[in-house]
């Protein structure tokens, strides 16, 4: 795609303020970058978000069975590390959307997650275990029923709490 648009490395990674290396490893797939990345690349190369998620958009609505739903995985080949969090778009293939719903499983893990900051809002609601939200200087624990509503420029981080999986409907929003 960013050939397609006549854009170098060097150009994605004055538009993101990611490091070229890192945009070679995503490129050949070594890995699967964290969603803030995603969000930042997508603007980057002026497309929405869900193309790099669930491929083209084609259709005006959308319905995912339970069984149909693509996982993906967070992790780096190279370092052969797993960043203890999965999702599942429950909304690929709109078009013209600006909400991208997710089904996140948040793992106990030791691998040191990156805090975001990108353009945005997120609404997460918590089905399962508990969940850290760091936002700003802040932090939270949250708990089944519990949710929260932000604007994603503010740096954040959102993880497991304790040793059970976390999981989370998560809403990214985009006014693009």
């Amino acid at each position: 795609m960013r050939e397609k648009r006549g854009l170098t490395l060097q150009d994605i990674s004055k538009r993101t303020d990611i490091d070229i290396s890192l945009l070679e490893e995503i490129e050949k797939g070594d890995v699967a970058p964290p969603l803030g990345v995603v969000i930042k690349l997508a603007k980057a190369l002026e497309m929405k978000m869900g193309y790099f998620i669930s491929g083209e958009e084609n259709r005006p609505y959308t319905i995912v069975r339970r069984d149909d739903r693509k996982v993906i995985s967070r992790y780096d080949s190279k370092k052969e590390k797993h960043y203890g969090y999965e999702f599942e778009s429950l909304a690929p293939h709109k078009t013209d959307r600006h909400m991208e719903p997710f089904m996140v499983t948040l793992g106990p893990t030791d691998t040191e997650e990156e805090i975001s900051a990108h353009d945005g809002q997120e609404f997460i609601y918590v089905l399962e275990g508990n969940m850290e939200v760091l936002y700003g200087e802040e932090t939270y624990i949250l708990e089944p029923g519990d949710s929260v509503y932000y604007d994603s420029t503010v740096p954040h981080l959102v993880k497991c709490h304790g040793g059970k999986k976390t999981k989370i409907l998560a809403v990214l929003y985009d006014e693009r």
